[in-house]
This record gives structure tokens, C-alpha cells and sequence, in this order.
């Protein structure tokens, strides 16, 4: 399976924080905004993964994350010329995607639970139709809302509907087969002028192929999209991390872990952070030879 990250959009929530810089550039705690997807695509085992980002910015992305080499994963970059929805991704992502399975992302999402490597493992094996992921949220309508039934059956997908069926909020987290490419140009833009993910997963969901997934307690699940949600996210992972004295989010943790790189490539990565809690964190690693 291959990989998607959406990390264009103007940001305009956002501002004037974005106003110089991509969201997905920003600090959530102790780490790059973008590091958050990326991991969570490295922990479900893949490998190769595009990057989409604005025009303005995607210098500025290669700067940070280079090809991915230094994680044993290979990273390319394509460029959103202006927003136009969730599905534009799937469409700028065409020949990356070359009829594979894939998993896309939003670029200002953040999981994290004990269940969540297993989660994404399983999830990234689907061979057919699409799979979503669903959070229990407060404030549904502010959300694309799911609906199921006793089987855990999708029967709806509504957008920011202001009377909600559930709390059951869609995630920014998709797993679709290779046929998603087909199904993203039969999309029309909304009223709103963009090209909706939610058609996307109807279409699935009409044919009987669409799967779902629960994050129920003990996950959590961020869309940093606002002041409020951004200092939430960074505020809930300091807490975890001071808490426990493990990272979330690391790349060369979760590269090292899953294999992807050895041992002496992890010392060799540490050399760049020698002077902060993020080198000495890497250091602790290799000295009590967790994995």
C-alpha cells in the first residue's frame, strides 16, 4: 500500500499563524505538525508516500524531510495548485498511486492509542473498496458524521449536518483499493466549489464496499485545524510524553522499531540533535536497546 499526504490548503483558519508558513510546518510540542501523519503511515507499514503541499511551500517541506531516506522510507512531493477538496488529492496523486491501494491523510491529523499500530496494520491490508476510520466526538456537527447500524454497517455519511444521526465524526484518515482513482473523477465539486472526500466514500458505501472502523476510548484523535485544537493536541502530547518519558510521533524512533533502519543509521541520525531532550531521547533508545 502507498501513501498520500495532503499538506496544502491556505490555512486561513489558522492565521496569521499560516499566514508566512504551512500549517502542517508548525510546532505541536517538541515536533513538526507533518511528523504526525507521517508516522502514522510509517506504523501502518508504508513505505512509499507522496506529499502534497502548495507551490510556496514545498521547498520548505524538502528542507525538513528531505526523500525520507533517513527513515527507510521513500518520500516524493507533488504540488495543489490552489484547494479544491480532498479529493484533488487522489486525482494529483495519480501516477504515484498506479492502481495500488492507498491511504490518505489530512496533513493536520493526529492519532495516537496502544491499539493504534495494530489499527493501521490491519487496516492497510485492504484489497477492496474503501475503509474510514470514526471518532465519538462531542460536537458532531462539526463533522462529516457516520452513521451504522447494529453491524457496524455504514447507512449514511452526512457533512456538518446540523441535526446528526450520531456522534460517530469521520476521521481524516482513508484506505481505499486502486480503484479510488476511477472513482475520484466521477466526483463533481460541492456547492461549496470542492471536490468532496464524503462522494467518494458514498459511492463505496452504496456498492456495499465500504468498511468501518471505531477508535473507541483509549485512542485519540485531533484535526489541528483551529488555535484552540492546535494548542489542545500539543498540550495533550507534552502531557503524554512528560507523563511517561516516551515520544509520540518520532520518525527515527518508529523506523528504527518497525526496522526500516539499523541501529548505526539511528546513531548516525542522533548526532543532529546532541544539544536538545529530542537527541538525548534517541540516545536513551540505543542505551537501553528498546525497539
Amino acid at each position: 500500500m502507498r501513501g498520500i499526504i495532503l499538506a496544502g490548503g491556505s490555512g486561513t483558519r489558522l492565521y496569521p499563524l499560516t499566514m508566512a508558513t504551512s500549517k502542517q510546518l508548525l510546532p505541536v510540542y517538541n515536533k513538526p505538525l507533518i511528523y504526525y501523519p507521517l508516522t502514522t503511515l510509517m506504523l501502518a507499514g508504508i513505505r512509499e508516500i507522496l506529499i502534497i503541499t502548495t507551490p510556496e511551500d514545498q521547498a520548505a517541506f524538502q528542507r525538513l524531510l528531505k526523500d525520507g531516506s533517513q527513515w527507510g522510507v521513500s518520500l516524493s512531493y507533488a504540488v495543489q495548485p490552489h484547494p479544491g477538496g480532498t479529493v484533488q488529492a487522489i486525482l494529483i496523486g495519480e501516477s504515484f498511486i498506479r492502481e495500488e491501494p492507498v491511504a490518505l491523510i489530512l496533513g493536520d491529523n493526529i492519532f495516537y492509542g496502544e491499539g493504534m499500530p495494530g489499527i493501521l496494520k490491519e487496516s492497510s491490508g485492504l484489497t477492496s473498496g474503501g475503509l474510514i476510520l470514526a471518532y465519538y466526538v462531542q460536537h458532531p456537527e462539526r463533522y462529516g458524521v457516520v452513521s451504522f447500524d447494529a453491524d457496524e454497517q455504514v447507512i449514511e455519511i452526512e457533512e456538518k449536518p446540523e441535526t446528526p444521526r450520531s456522534n460517530w465524526a469521520m476521521t481524516g484518515l482513508f484506505f481505499y483499493a486502486g480503484d479510488v482513482v476511477e472513482v475520484a473523477k466521477q466526483v463533481r465539486p460541492s456547492p461549496r466549489g470542492e471536490l468532496e472526500i464524503t462522494d467518494v466514500n458514498r459511492h463505496y458505501m452504496r456498492q456495499g464496499r465500504l468498511k468501518l472502523r471505531l477508535l473507541g476510548r483509549g485512542n485519540a484523535w485531533f484535526d489541528t485545524g483551529t488555535h484552540e485544537s492546535l494548542l489542545e493536541a500539543a498540550n495533550y502530547v507534552a502531557a503524554v510524553e512528560r507523563r511517561q518519558g516516551l515520544m509520540i510521533a518520532c520518525p527515527e524512533e518508529i523506523a528504527h522499531a518497525l526496522g526500516f533502519i539499523t541501529g548505526d543509521h539511528l546513531d548516525q541520525l542522533t548526532g543532529a540533535y546532541l544539544k536538545n531532550n529530542y537527541g538525548n531521547y534517541l540516545q536513551r533508545l540505543r542505551a537501553t536497546g528498546r525497539r
